[in-house]
């Protein structure tokens, strides 16, 4: 309405009843003004959605005791900054009115406050490592509409519905795809639902994902390690030769320039990297040869080769020792 707060009408006015009144003239009063203002009924008056909220307003507020007695000691005061007609703290009160205007006007009114949105539905799709790294595309099977298979054997109605969803480059794991308008029906003429495609990525046997780089270990043998080798490293492309210098660490990370995760979608979107970590694996199960051997490499040794990682070991230890 165009009229300020201060210019309101009293809600006694505007229900045209008594300051005594009781809860049935209230609703009997606001029921008549309904049944003549509401926008649903009266579609001709120009003036009556706002002749309707202001009578709505003053029953929401007359017919709860606690807000009707603060307004008559306080005025409108009292109500100011409440939602007076659909929330707030008038929750009771606004049932109350759903209920007379579900009187007056009739189904249509029950049916348009029952109306809601269907659920969301879910479905897990579960993709390989290389899919989620290059992107795939895949053809999923819902059933019937929002209905499991006991449900839809039960009724014997709703055929499954089948989509094709396309996984991007780079997908990441629990990646979502929403498909609109594919979930549960909604409720008495709702909108329905959404269907959201959640992604699985399964593990893979050598590579690790860290953002756009892909990381794996590779085992090599001491000799390898000591005097240095090439060596077959896997990655997601394909097989690649990778040499490795004598002296190598166990634990030395090696980086393969861009034989990462892809950054876009598009087929020279630049790519991370894949890191190599080596792994260098002691030797088990020797032979009384391969023991002898590595014996006389120990005694003929001693402590002339240079063993960084023991060296700096010894140093630290020596001097914590050290009075």
């Amino acid at each position: 309405m165009s009229k300020s707060r201060s210019q309101k009408r009293d809600y006694y006015e505007v229900l045209g009843v008594e300051r005594n009144a009781d809860e049935v003239e209230l609703k009997r009063a606001f029921r008549e003004l309904a049944r003549k203002y509401h926008p649903d009924v009266n579609r001709e008056d120009h003036g009556a959605e706002d002749r309707f909220k202001e009578a709505n307003e003053a029953y929401a507020v007359l017919s709860d005791p606690r807000t009707r007695a603060r307004y008559d000691r306080f005025g409108f005061s009292a109500v100011k900054g409440h939602d007076v007609q659909g929330g707030g703290g008038f929750g009771s009160v606004v049932d109350a009115v759903d209920d007379i205007l579900g009187d007056i006007i009739g189904d249509a009114w029950r049916r348009r406050r029952q109306r809601k949105r269907g659920r969301d539905l879910r479905y897990t799709l579960e993709i390989s490592f290389e899919e989620a790294v290059f992107g795939c595309g895949k053809t999923i099977t819902i059933p019937g509409r929002g209905q499991s298979e006991g449900q839809k054997k039960r009724t014997g109605v709703a055929a499954d519905r089948t989509f094709k969803v396309s996984i991007p480059p780079g997908t990441k794991e629990s990646a979502v795809k929403m498909i609109k308008g594919e979930g549960e029906p909604g409720i008495a003429g709702g909108p329905p639902g959404d269907l959201h495609v959640i992604v699985r990525i399964k593990e893979h046997p050598l590579f690790r994902r860290e953002g756009y780089d892909v990381w794996c270990e590779v085992p090599v043998s001491f000799t390898q390690a000591a005097l240095g080798s090439a060596i077959d490293i896997p990655t997601v492309d394909a097989k690649v030769r990778m040499r490795i210098p004598q002296g190598t660490q166990s634990g030395r990370v090696f980086r393969l320039r861009g034989k990462g995760i892809p950054k876009g979608s598009s087929k020279s979107a630049l790519r991370g990297d894949q890191l190599i970590k080596v792994i260098v694996e002691t030797p088990i199960g020797l032979t009384p040869r391969q023991r002898q051997l590595l014996e006389e490499f120990a005694v003929e040794t001693g402590e002339t080769v240079a063993h960084p990682q023991k060296k700096t070991f010894l140093d630290a230890f020596k001097s914590l020792f050290q009075d």
